[in-house]
């Protein structure tokens, strides 16, 4: 005779079953309708099968785990199937699981880098504010994220509370964190913790004194290396050297234009939007600059020619409103790195040794020789301050020397 204790053991793993059988229907679900979506989005037939058997042996692995829906798509749980599967290809899985973040069916998307590390709140709430005020997300909130917990990590050896920080302890915090780093990289964690302090003061009224002005990095630079640029010879042998048979090459020839003539910097560049371009009119209005200033910059013919050129011919339809896009399923939005890499590619594919930036300096040239003033140069490039600019200066009297005494840059 089957007595309670046995028919309480069998309820509880038939409920159990049944559990584990919704969960596995749920990521059924969640697999035809992301396959869906790919054909709807024109990945190839070859990926989508690819994909599919990824996400087969993903669902094989996930019935026999056991687990709940909300820690399928975790870091721990992306390890033990990596070894399971005993395959390095998990594009799948990853598409899979920003598919579902996008829908809003789970909180955060897969990451390779593992879980990040959780700080005390008023970190997590400037996180979470910097994130929802437009910037570029990823790179950046990983890079703040490394300082404020330095930062954080620091204080708490230090003892020290946030409502009582002084210049001195950011100095001291500087001073350790810093050391290993060359100058450059330095430049950029300082900017990072100038916003946190920043948000301290401004938005949360935590300290009294707006630390973040008394952050400044030492500024000999500047002279002592000054803005390389493009010569005549050189932009004549870039623009020459475009084939444009690719779509890439259409793209790339685009943002080059953009880069010369305009002077944008690569994040501007990768934010511009179809709204921002009037055809009609050959403007572009810049929104997203560094000085928070926008700006309607005219458009010269030839760049104008490239970019509708890019547009008609080689954009892809898509949701976004992005104007550089991907040239593959799912058509979103590239970074500024992509923009750098493309224009660093056409340049050295023709003798050039440089880089994106070297486009702005020749167009900070093209002004001076032009007559424009140092104010009015600020201004067009959209720097934060005059020195920045000042540095175009120096460059253009060692470039007059050359032309008139014969002198060696």
């Amino acid at each position: 005779m089957i007595d309670d204790k046995i028919i309480s053991t069998i309820e509880r793993i038939q409920q159990r079953l049944e559990e584990i059988e919704t969960i596995v229907k749920l990521l059924d679900e969640a697999i035809e309708n992301y396959l869906q979506w790919m054909a709807q989005n024109r990945y190839t037939k070859s990926t989508r099968q690819a994909y599919a058997r990824s996400l087969k042996q993903f669902r094989v692995f996930i019935k026999q785990r056991k687990c709940s829906f909300e820690q399928i798509f975790t870091y721990n749980m992306l390890t033990d199937f990596k070894q399971f599967a005993k395959s390095s290809r998990l594009h799948a899985i990853y598409g899979l699981a920003r598919y579902l973040y996008d829908h809003k069916k789970i909180p955060q998307p897969l990451s390779s880098k593992g879980p990040p590390v959780q700080l005390p709140k008023i970190y997590e709430d400037y996180l979470f504010y910097y994130q929802h005020r437009g910037q570029w997300a990823d790179g950046n909130i990983r890079r703040i994220r490394r300082v404020l917990w330095a930062f954080n990590d620091y204080l708490h050896k230090q003892q020290i509370d946030l409502v009582r920080l002084g210049i001195d302890h950011v100095d001291g915090f500087l001073a350790q964190f810093l050391a290993a780093f060359k100058p450059a990289t330095a430049r950029v964690y300082r900017s990072s913790l100038r916003g946190f302090l920043s948000y301290l003061y401004q938005q949360r009224k935590i300290i009294k004194r707006d630390l973040a002005s008394f952050i400044v990095a030492p500024r000999h630079y500047g002279l002592a290396k000054p803005p390389t640029f493009l010569r005549p010879k050189q932009l004549q042998k870039l623009f020459a050297g475009f084939s444009l048979c690719s779509d890439c090459d259409m793209r790339t020839y685009a943002m080059i234009h953009l880069g010369y003539s305009l002077g944008l910097r690569p994040k501007e560049i990768a934010l511009i939007t179809l709204d921002d371009i009037c055809f009609k009119k050959a403007e572009l209005t810049v929104k997203e600059r560094k000085n928070k200033r926008p700006i309607t910059l005219p458009l010269p013919d030839a760049t104008l020619k490239a970019v509708a050129a890019y547009r008609i011919a080689v954009r892809p339809e898509s949701k976004h409103r992005t104007l550089f896009l991907s040239l593959h399923p799912p058509y979103g939005p590239i970074s500024p790195n992509t923009i750098s890499q493309h224009v660093k590619k056409a340049m050295t594919a023709v003798g050039l040794s440089s880089s994106t930036y070297w486009l702005r300096h020749s167009y900070a040239q093209n002004l001076l020789e032009s007559g424009a003033s140092v104010f009015e140069v600020k201004e067009m490039l959209g720097h934060d301050d005059i020195e920045s600019t000042q540095k175009y200066l120096h460059v253009h009297t060692k470039l007059m020397r050359q032309v008139l005494f014969d002198e060696t840059l």
